[in-house]
Protein backbone atom coordinates (compact mmCIF):
# COMPACT_ATOMS: atom_id res chain seq x y z
CA UNK A 1 0.00 0.00 0.00
CA UNK A 2 1.37 3.42 -0.96
CA UNK A 3 1.63 6.36 1.39
CA UNK A 4 -1.55 8.48 1.18
CA UNK A 5 0.51 11.67 1.54
CA UNK A 6 3.38 11.38 -0.96
CA UNK A 7 2.03 8.45 -3.04
CA UNK A 8 5.60 7.25 -3.63
CA UNK A 9 6.82 5.28 -0.64
CA UNK A 10 5.40 2.15 0.97
CA UNK A 11 3.01 3.01 3.82
CA UNK A 12 4.42 1.47 7.01
CA UNK A 13 2.41 3.43 9.54
CA UNK A 14 -1.33 3.06 10.02
CA UNK A 15 -2.96 5.85 12.04
CA UNK A 16 -6.52 5.86 13.33
CA UNK A 17 -7.66 9.27 14.51
CA UNK A 18 -10.85 9.92 16.50
CA UNK A 19 -12.38 13.37 16.10
CA UNK A 20 -15.96 14.48 16.96
CA UNK A 21 -17.12 10.88 17.10
CA UNK A 22 -15.78 10.17 13.63
CA UNK A 23 -12.94 7.84 12.84
CA UNK A 24 -10.35 8.71 10.18
CA UNK A 25 -7.67 6.29 8.98
CA UNK A 26 -4.37 7.34 7.47
CA UNK A 27 -1.62 5.21 5.95
CA UNK A 28 1.75 6.96 5.79
CA UNK A 29 5.37 6.26 5.10
CA UNK A 30 7.79 7.00 7.92
CA UNK A 31 9.03 10.26 6.35
CA UNK A 32 5.54 11.71 5.89
CA UNK A 33 4.51 10.65 9.39
CA UNK A 34 7.52 12.53 10.79
CA UNK A 35 6.55 15.65 8.81
CA UNK A 36 3.01 15.71 10.25
CA UNK A 37 3.61 17.43 13.57
CA UNK A 38 0.01 17.07 14.74
CA UNK A 39 0.42 13.30 14.91
CA UNK A 40 3.02 13.43 17.68
CA UNK A 41 4.47 10.13 16.47
CA UNK A 42 7.69 9.06 18.11
CA UNK A 43 9.80 6.46 16.38
CA UNK A 44 12.35 6.25 19.17
CA UNK A 45 11.56 3.70 21.86
CA UNK A 46 10.52 5.33 25.10
CA UNK A 47 11.97 2.44 27.07
CA UNK A 48 15.04 0.40 26.32
CA UNK A 49 16.77 -2.26 28.35
CA UNK A 50 20.22 -0.79 27.86
CA UNK A 51 19.02 2.53 29.30
CA UNK A 52 17.55 0.67 32.28
CA UNK A 53 20.78 -1.26 32.85
CA UNK A 54 22.84 1.91 32.43
CA UNK A 55 20.79 3.73 35.07
CA UNK A 56 21.13 0.77 37.45
CA UNK A 57 24.89 0.68 36.81
CA UNK A 58 25.21 4.40 37.40
CA UNK A 59 23.34 4.02 40.70
CA UNK A 60 25.64 1.16 41.70
CA UNK A 61 28.68 3.24 40.83
CA UNK A 62 27.40 6.19 42.87
CA UNK A 63 26.83 3.87 45.82
CA UNK A 64 30.33 2.40 45.53
CA UNK A 65 33.43 3.69 47.31
CA UNK A 66 35.57 2.67 44.35
CA UNK A 67 33.60 4.63 41.74
CA UNK A 68 36.54 6.07 39.80
CA UNK A 69 38.34 2.73 39.76
CA UNK A 70 35.20 1.08 38.38
CA UNK A 71 34.86 3.63 35.58
CA UNK A 72 38.51 3.15 34.56
CA UNK A 73 38.31 -0.67 34.41
CA UNK A 74 38.98 -1.98 30.92
CA UNK A 75 38.48 -5.38 29.30
CA UNK A 76 41.88 -6.79 28.29
CA UNK A 77 40.44 -8.59 25.25
CA UNK A 78 38.24 -6.04 23.49
CA UNK A 79 39.34 -2.80 25.19
CA UNK A 80 35.84 -1.79 26.28
CA UNK A 81 35.88 0.35 29.41
CA UNK A 82 33.28 0.04 32.12
CA UNK A 83 32.32 3.65 31.48
CA UNK A 84 31.57 2.80 27.84
CA UNK A 85 29.62 -0.28 28.88
CA UNK A 86 27.49 1.74 31.28
CA UNK A 87 26.60 4.12 28.43
CA UNK A 88 25.77 1.56 25.75
CA UNK A 89 24.46 -1.22 28.01
CA UNK A 90 26.21 -4.02 26.09
CA UNK A 91 29.37 -5.96 26.80
CA UNK A 92 31.97 -6.16 24.05
CA UNK A 93 33.00 -9.81 24.45
CA UNK A 94 32.74 -12.80 26.77
CA UNK A 95 35.86 -11.68 28.68
CA UNK A 96 34.05 -8.48 29.74
CA UNK A 97 32.11 -10.56 32.30
CA UNK A 98 35.37 -11.38 34.08
CA UNK A 99 36.86 -7.88 33.65
CA UNK A 100 33.77 -6.14 35.08
CA UNK A 101 32.82 -8.90 37.53
CA UNK A 102 32.89 -6.74 40.67
CA UNK A 103 30.84 -3.96 39.06
CA UNK A 104 28.33 -6.38 37.51
CA UNK A 105 27.58 -8.35 40.68
CA UNK A 106 25.33 -5.69 42.28
CA UNK A 107 23.48 -5.24 38.98
CA UNK A 108 22.93 -8.98 38.55
CA UNK A 109 21.71 -9.30 42.14
CA UNK A 110 19.17 -6.53 41.55
CA UNK A 111 17.96 -7.99 38.26
CA UNK A 112 18.11 -11.74 38.94
CA UNK A 113 18.20 -11.94 42.74
CA UNK A 114 21.55 -13.67 42.46
CA UNK A 115 24.79 -13.97 40.52
CA UNK A 116 24.61 -17.61 39.55
CA UNK A 117 22.29 -19.29 37.12
CA UNK A 118 20.74 -22.35 38.77
CA UNK A 119 19.59 -23.81 35.47
CA UNK A 120 17.73 -27.08 35.11
CA UNK A 121 19.27 -30.17 36.61
CA UNK A 122 18.69 -33.68 35.27
CA UNK A 123 16.88 -35.92 37.75
CA UNK A 124 19.77 -38.39 37.71
CA UNK A 125 22.28 -35.96 39.26
CA UNK A 126 19.97 -33.63 41.16
CA UNK A 127 21.12 -34.82 44.62
CA UNK A 128 24.80 -34.35 43.77
CA UNK A 129 24.24 -30.88 42.32
CA UNK A 130 22.22 -29.90 45.38
CA UNK A 131 25.04 -31.10 47.64
CA UNK A 132 27.67 -29.19 45.62
CA UNK A 133 25.61 -26.00 45.85
CA UNK A 134 25.15 -26.52 49.59
CA UNK A 135 28.91 -27.01 49.98
CA UNK A 136 29.55 -23.75 48.09
CA UNK A 137 27.14 -21.89 50.36
CA UNK A 138 28.63 -23.47 53.48
CA UNK A 139 32.14 -22.44 52.35
CA UNK A 140 30.96 -18.84 51.99
CA UNK A 141 29.39 -19.03 55.47
CA UNK A 142 32.61 -20.56 56.80
CA UNK A 143 34.67 -17.62 55.50
CA UNK A 144 32.32 -15.21 57.26
CA UNK A 145 32.48 -17.15 60.53
CA UNK A 146 36.29 -17.23 60.42
CA UNK A 147 36.56 -13.52 59.63
CA UNK A 148 34.19 -12.80 62.55
CA UNK A 149 36.27 -15.12 64.76
CA UNK A 150 33.28 -17.37 65.45
CA UNK A 151 35.44 -20.48 65.53
CA UNK A 152 32.97 -22.84 67.23
CA UNK A 153 30.39 -22.25 64.49
CA UNK A 154 33.15 -22.49 61.88
CA UNK A 155 34.08 -25.98 63.11
CA UNK A 156 30.47 -27.15 62.72
CA UNK A 157 30.38 -25.78 59.15
CA UNK A 158 33.74 -27.37 58.32
CA UNK A 159 32.50 -30.77 59.54
CA UNK A 160 29.27 -30.43 57.53
CA UNK A 161 31.30 -29.60 54.40
CA UNK A 162 33.52 -32.65 54.92
CA UNK A 163 30.47 -34.90 55.39
CA UNK A 164 28.82 -33.63 52.21
CA UNK A 165 32.05 -34.02 50.24
CA UNK A 166 32.35 -37.59 51.50
CA UNK A 167 28.75 -38.31 50.47
CA UNK A 168 29.51 -37.02 46.96
CA UNK A 169 32.66 -39.12 46.79
CA UNK A 170 30.70 -42.25 47.82
CA UNK A 171 27.99 -41.61 45.27
CA UNK A 172 30.56 -41.19 42.51
CA UNK A 173 32.34 -44.45 43.41
CA UNK A 174 29.04 -46.36 43.75
CA UNK A 175 27.78 -44.95 40.44
CA UNK A 176 24.34 -44.35 41.94
CA UNK A 177 22.50 -41.33 43.20
CA UNK A 178 21.97 -40.70 46.89
CA UNK A 179 19.04 -38.44 47.86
Amino acid sequence: MLCEECRQNEATIHIIKQSDGKQAELNLCEQCARKKEELEVSFEPQFSLHKLFASMLNQSIRDSRRAQQAVDTQCPSCGLTFSQFSQIGRLGCSDCFKAFEEQLKPLLRRIHAGCTHPGKVPQKIRGRVKAVREIDQLKEDLKVKISNEEFEEAVVLRDRIKALEEDIRLVQTDGGEKN
